[in-house]
């Protein structure tokens, strides 16, 4: 994980997020999670998937979308003092990750990947930090306040 602690006018700032960044032109989203993992960790990624896509809208930030990968295997270690240009880097067991301070749609799709959910598309609609709305595969999920 990263805690995102670095950076000035970060919308991430002081919450802990999985490593990645934009995809830059000519990049497929495989293309660039390779690249934003070694650049960011310094780790090379062998065993990769991609499980879902997730659509970030904000009254606050243009419409994102996030291409949504897990490594079950990779060959590198992370470097020294787990720095990187956006925070710090942190090995974190999955069970301890809910209760660091992360985006409340985070949970649910950290939640989709850790019940081995087949892929799926996740929209999140926020206003300000709240989270107001969750529609999965086209249909609504309750969310709380």
């Amino acid at each position: 994980m990263l805690h995102r602690v670095k950076k000035q006018n970060d919308e991430n700032r002081d919450k802990w997020i999985g490593v990645g960044g934009k995809c830059e032109e000519g990049e497929s989203p495989d293309d660039c999670v390779l690249r934003e993992v070694r650049e960011e960790t310094g780790l090379v990624l062998t065993d990769w998937r991609y499980r879902g896509l997730v659509t970030f809208v904000s009254d606050v930030w243009p419409t994102e979308y996030m291409h949504l990968y897990t490594a079950a295997a990779w060959q590198g270690t992370l470097p020294p003092g787990r720095d990187c240009a956006e925070g710090v880097l942190e090995w974190v067991e999955k069970a301890r990750v809910p209760q660091l301070p992360i985006w409340q749609g985070d949970k649910i799709f950290l939640r989709l990947l850790e019940e081995g959910a087949p892929f799926f598309s996740l929209k999140l609609v926020y206003r300000g930090e709240q989270l107001t709305q969750a529609v999965l595969d086209g249909r609504p999920l309750p969310v709380e306040p």
